[in-house]
């Protein structure tokens, strides 16, 4: 075994500058018996590293390599099996668990023991020994000279130290002065041993001389404790001197202390009072304009303000511990108390005779805006009232009750609701005479009295049964009834007038709504503006018409602050008015045209998203919110009257159809709907109007095509989705791209379908002739070999080909062109695209006949009475003769 340590030394450890400390013989348990050497080293550089290597014979020589290594840190547990029995098996848990076979349980105790010493060296970590002699363990522990890792040699490498700078000095000096040193060893060896014997009998007698001198260092230790001792009693007696001194020093500190304390109070009492004084002492200009102040002028209401302040500022002075205690305090809080309730209860009674005055003073001015549709301007009353702004903050903060009690008088008193009533229901009047012409014209749509209310009963839609026929004026004339009054009844300028109109109206309010809620929130001091995530204009969209109601009401978060409800109810009141006028003027635009209710939508939905922008939660943005699900419904209602009415179209059963009444109505709606939203919020509302009718458009008119008597169904589906597909190319609307391509397919193909069911087989003979060549073809005879059919040869072909002369052609298209003029409307102009869809429908039939006869009959020398040419002419000339 130690011949083959030397071995793995030599060959493989010392390359990689590594000691083997130990090597136990092993084999892997439970297989085939193949035996390697686990070797446990160190390298020789710092840091040391611990290895656990694999080494294994070669196959293809005596030679050894190094198969595995496992860093010793990387070691969990050794497993000895049996610490009492002798058990040559053991296991290594690294990164899994290895299973030995020891060639001797002598060599496997040396190498457990050996890892132990290593472990507790090098890596002081925790390594479990289990199953391990503690007797083995304990025999490891160093001890002496008998210390040593696998034999003394790890030993020998820790107690081995480098040379030092100076020691390799030394020993150079020495080495040069023998400079036989290298050559005879041993002559430098003695010589070395004498200068050691030399030196040692030094050292002896060095000792010996010192004892000498110890004698008289002891002496004087003696002198020196003597001395001390003096010293010690003169200490004592200054330590008695002192301590009379002290007494006589606290004394004389006490008392200044007691001086100090006093002149400190003196200082603390003084400040108090100053406080006092200072801040609790409030000017005799102040109570006098308190107590006598003018609240009618500018400057009286400055004096007044200034003194409110003071005496705010007096009462709310942070008091110090005790001084509510004394009496001079309490008299002047008491004081305070007297003139606050005096002065608030002045105030209090001067802006309430203040409100009257000003309600009254403005009635006076109704007369001049009677005419105008303009709304009377606050500005000056509120200009007036605002030079209080500051004396109602004071009474917010000073008696709240009183400021309540202002609140509730100004929007309960009769003089300022009365007033704003007034002049909004006579600004509506006006705009509802504006909008029917004059009065006498606004009482046939229910307009009476100066109210402006609308009174007559919503009329319910007459069903017109429309008569068809092949002008599109009398058509026109025939459409629909678009809620009481047709589309048609008035032109574009009565439009225009009606939403000019209606955008002033909601011009003139907003302002108006928004000058006195600002006014309301400065005059009262109310917080008026905080982020607020309510529901938009576009998510109302999505909603029906309660959902959006319930939006648009909420409009604030559930924590909205007691301010804002305070403005909003405040607002409220005041306006009361304003919801319901908007509604019945909504009414009566969609009374006057059911088609004002795009324009009110458009325009509406403007406002509500300006009122949005500034103010989710305001008075303004509610209302308009609210009156714009009414302008919704009625939209809503437009569509769906539209499409009623298109379910219940009746048609002529003696007339030509031609362009249906709904389709031209979808036309002009398109149009217009068009010029009203560009640049819209409320573009997707239009969208979904669009794709409605537009369904509605296409399943109207193929019922109408279905119950056609008069008109083949294919010209009705023809005429009618050529002129949808001309209407939506025109318009260019982006959300009907996929129903306009349906209603060009639909246009083709009945086009298509009309051509040939008209076009029939205008060669019925000579068709039926060559379906019958078709048919024997098809039994499998070939081509050529048909004209030697008995039905089917030259002479039967001759003959049917001679009962279609060219005259006879061209008779039969001429009366084709009438039957096709008779069926076509002329407002679309389809007649020439559908006469030359047939010609080139009979020109392919005649190219097939003509192939045929090339193909079965060829040269048979047998052609058509006509050309092409002649087809081609024959078509231009019927149609130049019409």
């Amino acid at each position: 075994m130690t011949a083959i340590k030397h071995a793995l030394q030599r060959d493989i450890f010392t390359p990689n500058d590594e000691r083997l400390l130990s090597i136990v013989n092993v084999c892997k348990a439970g297989k085939k018996k193949r035996n390697c050497f686990l070797c446990a080293t160190v390298t020789t550089e710092r840091p040391v590293q611990v290895n656990v290597v694999k080494v294994k014979k070669s196959d293809k020589g005596d030679f050894y390599k190094r198969q595995t290594a496992w860093a010793l840190r990387d070691l969990a547990v050794v497993d000895a099996k049996d610490a009492v029995k002798e058990n040559p098996e053991f296991d290594l848990h690294f990164d899994k668990v290895y299973k030995w076979v020891a060639s001797s349980t002598v060599e496997k105790n040396t190498f457990i023991s050996c890892i132990w010493k290593l472990n507790q060296r090098y890596l002081r970590k925790k390594i479990d020994f289990i199953n391990v002699s503690s007797q083995l363990l304990e025999e490891s522990v160093p001890s002496g000279e008998n210390q040593s890792v696998a034999g003394g040699d790890e030993e020998a490498v820790d107690e081995y130290q480098e040379l030092n700078a100076r020691e390799e000095q030394d020993i150079e000096i020495m080495m040069e002065g023998c400079e036989y040193a290298i050559s005879n060893a041993e002559a430098f060896a003695e010589k070395l041993s004498r200068e050691l014997q030399v030196l040692d009998g030094a050292n002896i007698q060095s000792i010996m001389a010192s004892e000498k001198q110890v004698n008289i260092l002891m002496k004087l230790l003696d002198e020196a404790l003597k001395e001390v001792d003096q010293i010690e009693l003169k200490l004592s007696s200054y330590e008695e001197m002192l301590q009379s001194v002290k007494e006589q020093m606290d004394q004389i500190s006490e008392s200044n202390h007691l001086i100090h304390l006093s002149n400190t109070n003196n200082v603390k009492l003084l400040s108090e009072i100053e406080f006092l004084v200072n801040h609790m002492d409030l000017a005799k200009g102040h109570i006098k304009a308190l107590q006598e102040g003018d609240l009618t002028s500018s400057r009286g209401i400055e004096a007044c303000t200034n003194a409110a302040d003071a005496l705010l500022q007096c009462m709310n002075v942070a008091l110090r511990p005790g001084h509510d205690m004394l009496h001079a305090v309490k008299q002047q809080q008491q004081r305070f108390s007297d003139l606050r309730e005096q002065f608030a209860r002045r105030l209090a009674s001067h802006l309430n005779s203040v409100f009257v005055q000003q309600g009254h003073d403005q009635s006076s001015t109704l007369a001049q805006h009677s005419v105008e549709l303009t709304l009377p301007n606050h500005h000056p009353f509120h200009r007036d009232l605002l030079r209080y702004a500051k004396l109602m903050e004071w009474l917010k903060n000073t008696d709240y009750g009183k400021y309540e009690g202002l609140t509730k008088n100004y929007i309960w008193m009769d003089y300022l609701s009365q007033l704003y009533e007034r002049e909004i229901k006579d600004f509506f009047e006006v705009a509802k005479i504006k909008m029917t012409g004059t009065t006498r014209e606004g009482k046939k749509f229910g307009l009476h009295g100066s109210s402006g209310k609308l009174t007559g009963s919503t009329s319910s839609l007459n069903k017109l049964s429309v008569q068809s026929s092949g002008n599109r004026r009398s058509q026109s004339s025939s459409l629909l009834d678009m809620g009481n009054m047709s589309a048609s009844d008035l032109d574009v300028a009565d439009r225009t007038k009606f939403d000019k109109i209606f955008e002033q109206v909601l011009s003139e309010l907003e302002p108006l709504c928004l000058a006195e809620q600002d006014f309301i929130s400065k005059f009262f001091k109310l917080q008026q503006h905080q982020s607020i995530s309510g529901t938009t204009t576009n998510e109302a969209e999505e909603m029906d018409g309660g959902t959006l109601s319930r939006s648009y009401t909420s409009g604030a978060p559930q924590t909205i602050s007691s301010e804002k409800d305070m403005i909003r109810q405040m607002m409220t009141k005041i306006f009361r008015c304003i919801e319901p006028e908007l509604n019945n003027l909504i009414a009566l635009g969609d009374k006057i045209d059911s088609f004002n209710s795009l324009y009110m939508l458009v325009k509406m939905s403007h406002h509500v998203w300006t009122a949005q922008n500034v103010d989710p939660a305001s008075f303004l943005s509610t209302t308009l919110g609210n009156v714009l699900v009414t302008v919704k419904r009625n939209f809503d209602k437009c569509i769906s009257n539209q499409m009623k009415q298109m379910d219940e179209v009746k048609i002529s059963k003696k007339s030509k159809v031609g362009i249906l009444p709904f389709v031209a109505e979808f036309e002009e709606f398109a149009a217009l709907a068009e010029s009203i939203f560009k640049n819209a919020e409320r573009r997707g509302d239009l969208d979904k109007a669009y794709i409605k009718l537009i369904r509605a458009v296409f399943v109207s008119v193929e019922k109408v095509a279905n119950e056609s008597q008069k008109t083949p169904r294919d010209v009705v589906m023809m005429e009618n989705f050529h002129h949808i597909f001309a209407t939506l190319s025109r318009l260019k609307i982006s959300c009907l791209e996929a129903e306009k391509k349906e209603a060009k397919q639909k246009y083709t193909d009945h086009l298509q379908s009309y051509v040939i069911y008209s076009l029939g087989q205008p060669l019925e003979k000579l068709n039926h002739f060559f379906e019958g060549v078709e048919a024997r073809v098809a039994q499998g005879i070939r081509e050529e070999e048909v004209s030697y059919q008995l039905a089917f040869n030259k002479q039967e072909l001759r003959k049917v080909i001679k009962e279609y002369p060219g005259k006879e052609v061209k008779k039969g298209l001429d009366n084709l062109y009438k039957k096709v003029d008779k069926h076509l409307c002329e407002e679309e102009n389809l007649l020439q695209v559908v006469w030359h869809s047939m010609q080139d429908e009979f020109i392919r039939q005649y190219k097939h006949f003509e192939g045929l006869i090339a193909r079965c009959y060829p040269g048979s020398g047998i052609t058509m009475e006509f050309t092409i040419q002649d087809i081609l002419d024959y078509c231009s000339s019927i149609a130049q003769s019409h």
